[in-house]
């Protein structure tokens, strides 16, 4: 198939991308490198030894997005171009929603106009906001406590209100938690501009020296050890996933949690980091960062059932695939 990535060279675009050209699809790629790098786009070549369509674009601009389309016969779009920082999205919330409740809209229409019937969706975790863990799909999704989760909360009822005036229409509304590691090669990995906003690039970081410390936010949760729980799923499994939802997809939408099912601390992590790699982590705690929740895991019942899926690599495989891109990785 003819698969449209958007923000594929990104962390978790680009090892779909990889994931997506070993499976045989043909890939094209929309980006505008705000948060990433087309030089990611030359490993992946490298990597899977094929070629990749890149066009840099922004998503949220329709008469750009209209041009891609008309230029090539696309089966199906993989939309993770977004703004993707809790924190920053409660700073700058104006930004969050235009970027990622626009370019799902733009991109919508698009399909809508050039009858491309598959749409997977790049959604997230925070929709749940503060239910009971474990996150089921069938859930009631509560207000969530960031703009962030806002705007993948309100993308996923336009795809499904998109999808009932569409009824042919296939989308699927996958719900991340918390992407982690790199490729095995060492090639790709999570490389963030500036301070990073997730824990594990944070962690590699201050392994390599380039951060002092670690900082922790908060330890009076009511969790196990006091710091925050995540599940934590490498990055290639995450991948593996999409193309397993694409090749499945059937009319209407279908909604699945990616992730592990277990959760893991912040300090379980850094513990397991240290342990993988054999380099302390120094760390201080914090003060809580706006907009996180003490604890968010996953049910994964419902992806092994009807995809057939589940995460074959474990947080030590997460911790030294990490560590291989980090060590290797020069800005």
């Amino acid at each position: 198939m003819n698969i449209l990535v958007t923000g594929g060279a990104g962390y978790i675009g680009s090892h779909t991308c990889v994931a997506l050209l070993e499976a045989g699809h043909t890939v094209i790629v929309a980006d505008n490198l705000i948060n990433s790098k087309a030089e990611t786009l030359e490993r992946v070549m490298q990597i899977t030894g094929k070629d990749i369509i890149f066009y840099q674009i922004d998503v949220t601009q329709a008469a750009a997005v209209e041009t891609l389309f008309a230029k090539h016969s696309l089966d199906g779009v993989i939309h993770f171009a977004g703004l993707k920082a809790v924190g920053e999205s409660v700073d700058k919330p104006l930004a969050y929603y235009y970027n990622n409740i626009v370019s799902t809209m733009v991109l919508a229409q698009a399909c809508q106009k050039y009858n491309v019937p598959r749409f997977v969706f790049s959604s997230s975790a925070t929709v749940y906001g503060e239910n009971k863990v474990p996150f089921v799909e069938t859930m009631k999704l509560l207000p969530t406590t960031n703009p962030y989760g806002e705007t993948k909360a309100i993308s996923e009822r336009i795809l499904t209100d998109v999808v009932n005036a569409n009824p042919q229409w296939s989308v699927a509304l996958l719900r991340y938690f918390n992407p982690v590691g790199a490729h095995e090669s060492g090639l790709i990995g999570e490389a963030p501009t500036g301070i990073p906003n997730n824990l594990m690039p944070y962690i590699a970081q201050v392994a390599k020296g380039k951060l002092d410390k670690l900082r922790i936010f908060g330890n009076d949760y009511p969790t196990v050890d006091g710091t925050g729980v995540r599940d934590y799923i490498h990055v290639m499994d995450l991948a593996e996933g999409h193309v397993v939802a694409l090749a499945r997809m059937s009319a209407g939408v279908s909604i699945y949690n990616l992730g592990t099912g277990q959760g893991t601390s912040v300090l379980e992590l850094v513990e397991s980091f240290v342990a993988a790699n054999g380099i302390e982590i120094p760390y201080e705690i914090v003060a809580r960062r706006p907009g996180d929740i003490a604890k968010c895991y996953a049910d994964v019942t419902k992806a092994k059932k009807e995809l057939n899926w589940s995460t074959t690599r474990n947080i030590m495989d997460m911790c030294r695939d990490a560590w291989g891109f980090e060590k290797n990785y020069k800005d």
